[in-house]
């Protein structure tokens, strides 16, 4: 509640406060949702690839292990990474729940979109039920 006040709406973060001091912009987004932000996904991925390194215990060899993971994210994967997110996103726009969007996000993987076809895929697999006819070719669908 206090975070939406008027005093507080308008501060910045001590992060958003540091980034600047060092040049850099802090982008924020969203909590709790993985796969609307594709720097989580990468992330990910070298934290894989640190936790094959070798153990170390200094910590400028620790660092080194940071950077060099860091480093190892190729840039194919950074683009799959973005594109995953932004099917996603489309598929949300779209009105899906959780489980429909990844199924429908595996399913097209191959597509920066999701199809028009989609709700007719979905009732096709079962994630949704036709409710009623209302013209020839368009139903409604109850998620």
């Amino acid at each position: 509640m206090l975070y939406n006040a008027p005093d507080f709406v308008g501060v910045k973060s001590l992060l958003a406060i540091a980034c600047e001091a060092h040049g850099f912009r802090a982008i924020f987004f969203p909590k709790f949702h993985c796969e609307l932000n594709f720097i989580e996904q990468c992330w990910g991925y070298s934290k894989h690839i640190y936790r094959e390194l070798p153990a170390l215990s200094k910590e400028a060899d620790l660092e080194q292990n940071v950077l060099q993971a860091l480093d190892s994210v190729p840039l194919v994967a950074i683009r799959r990474f973005s594109t995953h997110s932004l099917r996603f996103m489309d598929a949300y726009r779209k009105g899906l729940n959780g489980k429909q969007a990844a199924w429908a996000s595996k399913k097209y993987c191959g597509h920066r979109v999701l199809p028009e076809t989609l709700m007719r895929d979905l009732m096709e697999a079962g994630l949704v039920e036709q409710t009623n006819q209302l013209h020839e070719n368009d139903t409604q669908i109850q998620f």
